[in-house]
C-alpha cells in the first residue's frame, strides 16, 4: 500500500483529502504544522507528500526545501494563493506540482496517480538491465537512476530526471511545453506551461557549464526543448 503525507492546517481539507484518498486504496498520514510535517515525513517515508504553502511554525516553502536536502520523494504544493510567484517559487525550490484552492478530489486524485506512476516507471527501470547514456562529461545511468557530470553524481528531483531521460532518449527532436506536459507529467496541466520553463532552467543549473548559455538542453525559440542532437 502507498503511502501519502497531507500536511495541511486546515482540519477540515485535509480530512476531506484524506477521506478520499483512502478510498482510492492510499495509506494517509496527516499533520497540521510544518514541523509536524517533517516529523510524519521523516517517520513515515510517504511515496508522496501533499504540502500546503501557508502553514504555522514552519511554511510549506521551507518544508520542501527541507525535504529536497535529503529526498526526491514527489511533492504536490497546495495553495489558496494563485499569484504566479507562489507557483515558481514552490517549482524552484524542487515540487514536481502544485494544485490551486479551490480544486476538486477528482483532479486533485489525478495528480496524486500521475506523480505515482512516475515513481513506478522509476522502480520499474531500476529493477531492469543497465542502460547508459552519455555524452560529453555528461552521463545518465537509467539503471541506477543517476546522473552525473564529470563523474560526480548530480541531485535531481523526479521531475527533472524524467524530462532529461525523454528528451535525451529523443535527442534532435522538438516538444513543445504542452507536448512536454502531456509525456513528462502525465496529464493535462490546464495550459500552465510555465511550469516546462521553470523546470528546464532548473535542470541546467544543474547540468550546464553554464546555465546562461544551454548546451544540453536547447530552445527552439517559438516552439519548445529539445536534446542537442
Amino acid at each position: 500500500m502507498q503511502i501519502i503525507a497531507v500536511i495541511e492546517d486546515e482540519k477540515a481539507i485535509s480530512d476531506i483529502i484524506k477521506y478520499n484518498l483512502e478510498k482510492e486504496g492510499y495509506k494517509v498520514y496527516t499533520a497540521y504544522d510544518g514541523e509536524e510535517g517533517l516529523q510524519v515525513i521523516n517517520e513515515k517515508s510517504p511515496d508522496l507528500i501533499m504540502l500546503d504553502i501557508m502553514m504555522p511554525k514552519l511554511d510549506g516553502f521551507e518544508v520542501c526545501k527541507r525535504v529536497r536536502q535529503t529526498k526526491n520523494t514527489p511533492i504536490i504544493m497546495l495553495t489558496a494563493r494563485a499569484e504566479e510567484i507562489d507557483k515558481v517559487l514552490g517549482l524552484e525550490l524542487g515540487a514536481d506540482d502544485y494544485i490551486t484552492k479551490p480544486f476538486g478530489m477528482r483532479e486533485l486524485i489525478a495528480r496524486v496517480k500521475a506523480n505515482l506512476r512516475r515513481v513506478g516507471s522509476a522502480a520499474a527501470v531500476a529493477a531492469g538491465d543497465a542502460n547508459l547514456l552519455v555524452e560529453d562529461h555528461l552521463s545518465m545511468d537509467l539503471s541506477k537512476y543517476e546522473v552525473s557530470k564529470g563523474g560526480v553524481p548530480l541531485e535531481l528531483t523526479l521531475r527533472e530526471f524524467e524530462l532529461l531521460k525523454f528528451l535525451w532518449l529523443e535527442k534532435g527532436k522538438v516538444f513543445s511545453r504542452e507536448h512536454l506536459l502531456e509525456k513528462v507529467w502525465g496529464y493535462e496541466y490546464y495550459g500552465d506551461v510555465r511550469t516546462v520553463d521553470v523546470t528546464v532552467r532548473r535542470l541546467r543549473e544543474k547540468i550546464e557549464d553554464d546555465a546562461s548559455k544551454a548546451g544540453y538542453v536547447l530552445t527552439k525559440r517559438g516552439i519548445g526543448y529539445y536534446f542537442r542532437g
